[in-house]
């Protein structure tokens, strides 16, 4: 089955951005006068899916208003609350109502790639269903994100979220774009509790991998960035000079 549907995760307050997200949630932090979140639209529409359930929590009306029921943009929206923001595993498994029987897409409303690696991302997906799909960025560092560990044919064996700096062996970030068929809730709906304090996706991936469930990593090209620090905002803007973000 085609992926047709989205789950955005858009429930974050953005606390590195300090200042900026006082009065707002990060995602709809301005870079040239538009929301981040305009940005990933504008990017996914080279994948063909129009339905995306947008899970707000922190400022949550602000992202509703602003983008309402999408038709603007030619997509269908619609909303959940992430009423307590204790984690992405129990932001996403809000969609599960939403997603169905069907595989969907998942990504964050903070974190922003070029528009052909959307459309390849998904088009992968297509053409060799699986049970998961993740996309992977190449880092020196893997500290701030998740280590995503593959074989040599890009086929996850393990993830770590936030190993130590230096620890890690592996210099693969996860990136936060997803593929998942809806087998993921089952088990993000038995994640633990974190060392961090949060109910995390990565976890439920794990339980996944344990379980043998096939998981592929995709390899992102070129510019991939988690939009959380004003430095990440200055670089953005600068790709915004010598790249376009809008698929027409």
């Amino acid at each position: 089955m085609q992926v047709r549907k989205g789950v955005i995760l858009a429930a974050g307050k953005g606390t590195r951005l300090k200042e900026l997200t006082r009065n707002r949630p990060k995602p709809m932090v301005e870079i040239n006068g538009r929301p981040i979140l305009q940005y990933v639209f504008d990017a996914l529409k080279g994948t063909g899916i129009r339905e995306f359930l947008i899970v707000t929590g922190y400022y949550a009306e602000m992202i509703e208003q602003h983008f309402g029921d999408g038709s603007q943009m030619g997509y269908k929206l619609y909303y959940v609350r992430q009423t307590v923001q204790n984690g992405t595993a129990t932001a996403t498994l809000l969609g599960k109502d939403f997603v169905g029987d069907e595989p969907f897409l998942l990504t964050f409303g903070d974190i922003i790639t070029l528009p052909d690696n959307y459309t390849a991302f998904v088009d992968a997906y297509n053409s060799m269903p699986v049970d998961g799909q993740l996309a992977v960025y190449w880092k020196e560092d893997l500290s701030a994100g998740a280590a995503v560990y593959v074989d040599d044919n890009m086929w996850v064996t393990d993830i770590i979220e936030k190993p130590p700096p230096g620890q890690s062996m592996s210099h693969w970030m996860n990136a936060g774009l997803f593929i998942f068929k809806p087998l993921i809730f089952d088990y993000l709906s038995k994640v633990p509790l974190s060392v961090r304090g949060e109910y995390e996706l990565t976890d439920a991936i794990r339980m996944m991998l344990k379980d043998g469930h096939p998981i592929r990593a995709h390899e992102l090209k070129d510019f991939w960035s988690d939009l959380g620090t004003p430095q990440a905002l200055e670089v953005f803007r600068k790709v915004l000079s010598v790249r376009a973000f809008r698929v027409r």
